[in-house]
């Protein structure tokens, strides 16, 4: 009978050590994932967070002058509620399909005192010269929001 209880009693202790074990190891992996989930939220929150609307007038001259400076000159409005920088490190350009590096474009806050928040325009300046006459189109991207601008240079 002593016998069988030894047994029991080391039965129990690696059935313990083996529990032990493996909630550890679930510990370990839900902290992690937890982490991630927390890491990810951010991310989809401030891209949801984010809005702009292209405002300029695709009718207008003062898109693109041909015969001046010869810039693409948008106007873009922050219509989300996250606050952009207004150094353009978060915009994407692309014109006629080509990728435009940041030393390419200016962003100028209009208003607001020189932060990109909500409800203020940015003046994106893009030192491009196209093709006339012709349509163009230009494609916005920050933290995920796009907006495309179609528009005819004379």
């Amino acid at each position: 009978m002593a016998g069988d209880s030894v047994s029991t009693l080391i039965l129990f202790i690696a059935a313990m050590l083996v529990a032990a074990g493996v909630a550890g190891t679930l510990v370990t992996n839900v902290n992690e994932l937890s982490n991630s989930v927390d890491t990810h939220s951010a991310e989809v929150t401030e891209k949801i967070d984010t809005d702009i609307e292209i405002i300029s007038d695709p009718g207008s001259d003062a898109v693109y002058n041909a015969s001046g400076s010869e810039n693409i000159t948008i106007l873009v409005k922050n219509t989300g509620q996250e606050t952009l920088p207004a150094d353009g490190t978060a915009v994407d350009v692309l014109v006629n399909g080509s990728y435009v590096s940041n030393d390419e474009f200016t962003v100028t806050v209009r208003d607001g005192g020189g932060v990109w928040r909500d409800g203020t325009v940015a003046e994106l300046e893009i030192d491009r010269s196209l093709a006339t006459p012709a349509e163009h189109r230009v494609v916005v991207t920050v933290n995920g929001a796009e907006e495309v601008f179609e528009f005819y240079a004379p």
